[in-house]
């Protein structure tokens, strides 16, 4: 019965769409979903955020410490410790390209070996946003000079930190981290840690 646990694809009949708003990024739809019901089909309308998707790198090094960026986000009104990320705004590129690039852009490493960590959609009533967490491992510090890229905006001012991972797992129980693909990222790391990571798949 387990392995029948499993979400699945499915898509139900439109009937018809609304695009109120486009930004740079998202767009905001309105779709009429036909449903079945007790007194026959019914056209039921349901608001969605249309969004790129993102992934996460959770960097971990040789003394199993997680690297931690915080970063103010305005729609929370809060400065957060998070993961390395970013959106996937890159037209074709493959996840874990952006996550290689979001971890040497925002934090100034590259990784000799990544797997995929966990993969979920964070708002699913309302989103079709789906955030892929990697982990990444074999950490190299690249020079600032070395790396092209500019750091402005939010990115500017980002803190680092290095957390042991019991640290991370504790901050987080203790409601001291909020940011969904960090907290998702840094439990699903402590559970795989309990074999050596060989329970995950190489990212490539």
């Amino acid at each position: 019965m387990a392995e029948e646990v499993t979400d699945r694809p499915e898509a139900w009949e439109v009937v018809r769409s609304e695009e109120p708003f486009r930004g740079a990024k998202t767009a905001t739809r309105v779709d009429w979903i036909r449903m079945a019901g007790a007194a026959g089909a019914e056209d039921v309308a349901r608001e969605r955020l249309e969004h790129p998707g993102a992934v996460a790198a959770l960097a971990l090094d040789d003394e199993g410490r997680v690297l931690l960026l915080s970063q103010y986000r305005h729609a929370v009104g809060h400065r957060l410790w998070e993961l390395p990320a970013g959106l996937r705004d890159e037209a074709d590129e493959p996840p874990l390209h952006t996550a290689r690039r979001e971890l040497l852009e925002e934090a100034g490493y590259r990784a000799d070996q990544w797997y995929e960590l966990v993969d979920f959609f964070p708002s699913a009533g309302f989103s079709s946003e789906r955030i892929k967490v990697f982990l990444a491992r074999g950490l190299t510090r690249v020079p600032d000079v070395d790396i092209d890229f500019e750091r402005v905006h939010e990115e500017a001012d980002m803190e680092r930190a290095w957390l042991p991972l019991d640290e991370a797992v504790r901050a987080v129980l203790e409601d001291r981290l909020h940011n969904g693909a960090t907290v998702i990222g840094i439990l699903a790391a402590s559970i795989a840690r309990a074999d050596g990571f060989a329970s995950l798949r190489a990212a490539d």
